[in-house]
């Protein structure tokens, strides 16, 4: 079970606790009990789809923060776009709320597809919370569209094909992303669901290191040597596409770590404990710094 807590300096915490974990104790106030006073927390449905977002988005207090614009991470969990990752969601979003950001869970629609719908998801997630920025306080020009695994791919499409301003994302998050329908490398389950069976999508739509172009939102970028359900191609020619175009990215190419690290902690660790990577684990605060250089928060 997760438990999410706050402490004194309102400070969120997540911890994973089994029945064998000792009694928290201390001036701590259990999250479950005040979570709709301090977090803009409900389900939007997007369109036709019946997609959906879930919002993770801190309230502002005229206190002390009256006038916050909180910078918003849309997070598309992976799956293959056959399922959504329940470990790349939630907790994800509560982690990157103690980090400083608003986020947004997305649920897209998932195979089988007529022509690319889940990118249509992803594109009314972004319009949505451009368009409804003030009430949700966000800022309008921080949104990040992030992603896992096939998650990623959905991130960096948006990036790749949409070019109308009201749901360009301002900068891309991507974490051992699906790129490439290269045969020698792709993640072949994704590209197969990504194209469907009605013919509008072909692979060369969705490799995605061939439509970089000048203009393109920063990137940051992680994955793991020794993934062996997305090879690491798949991100080393995203950047030579990101470098060879001029863009602003940064990628960590982590030595060792399974497919699937989602945090890469005991948080979002499986049973057997096989998504713990403890040099992995620094990716989330990498990635705050970066965005603190790129004045994000």
């Amino acid at each position: 079970m997760l438990v999410y807590i706050l402490n004194q300096q309102q400070e969120l915490k997540v911890f994973k606790r089994t029945a064998f974990s000792p009694p928290l104790s201390g001036p701590l106030f259990f999250l479950k009990h005040v979570y709709n006073h301090i977090m803009i927390n409900k389900k939007i449905k997007l369109n036709s789809n019946d997609s959906y977002i879930t919002t993770y988005i801190p309230s502002v207090y005229n206190s002390f923060s009256k006038n916050k614009k909180w910078p918003v991470l849309v997070i598309c969990p992976g799956g293959g776009y056959e399922h959504l990752s329940d470990r790349e969601a939630e907790p994800v979003a509560l982690k990157m709320n103690s980090l400083g950001f608003a986020c947004v869970v997305l649920t897209y629609t998932l195979a089988p597809m007529k022509g690319y719908a889940a990118l249509d998801d992803l594109k009314a997630a972004v319009s949505y919370l451009r368009t409804h920025s003030d009430e949700l306080n966000l800022d309008s020009r921080k949104i990040i569209a992030g992603g896992f695994s096939a998650g990623g791919h959905l991130a960096a499409s948006l990036a790749c094909f949409g070019k109308d301003p009201l749901f360009r994302p301002d900068y891309l998050l991507l974490c051992y992303p699906v790129i490439t329908a290269d045969r020698n490398f792709c993640h072949e389950g994704s590209i197969i669901n990504i194209c469907g069976t009605d013919g509008k999508v072909s692979r060369e739509d969705v490799s995605l290191e061939n439509h970089v172009s000048p203009g393109f939102p920063p990137v940051f970028m992680w994955h793991t040597a020794d993934d062996e359900a997305v090879p690491a191609e798949n991100s080393l020619m995203f950047a030579a596409a990101l470098k060879k175009a001029g863009v602003d990215f940064e990628y960590h190419l982590f030595s060792h770590g399974r497919h699937g690290l989602a945090l890469a902690g005991e948080l979002t660790s499986d049973a057997e404990g096989s998504c713990i990577q403890k040099e992995c684990a620094v990716w989330p605060e990498l990635f705050a710094a970066w965005a603190k250089n790129h004045g994000i928060i």
